[in-house]
């Protein structure tokens, strides 16, 4: 019997890849939804809740450039600690979203 290679781990992935936005650049929840391959914004947002501490997940906004309510001061804090200037507390997309190609 041939062994079948292994989907990677969604949850990994989501990890691996908030991981690799650098410094000074954000992503959409929807962002790293689709380059992962999953169905829903929403998954990474738990994902990141559950196991997401030692991840940089203040470079992980909302599809409107803004920050989630409950960790607003604190996240615009460190992006602003990068070089990611908010306006009326939201992220330009537009000037720091990550390319990741």
């Amino acid at each position: 019997m041939v062994a079948q290679p292994r989907e990677p781990d969604p949850h990994q992935r989501v990890r691996e890849i908030i991981a690799s936005v650098p410094a000074g650049r954000v992503a959409t929840y929807g962002d790293i939804a689709a380059i992962a391959g999953l169905r829903s914004p929403r998954q990474v947002g738990w994902i990141l809740r559950e196991d997401g501490s030692d991840l940089p997940w203040h470079r992980i906004l909302r599809a409107d450039g803004t920050a989630a309510p409950q960790l607003r001061a604190e996240q615009l804090h460190l992006l602003r600690s990068e070089g990611v200037l908010a306006q009326r507390q939201k992220v330009s997309l537009r000037r720091y979203r990550w390319d990741q190609g």
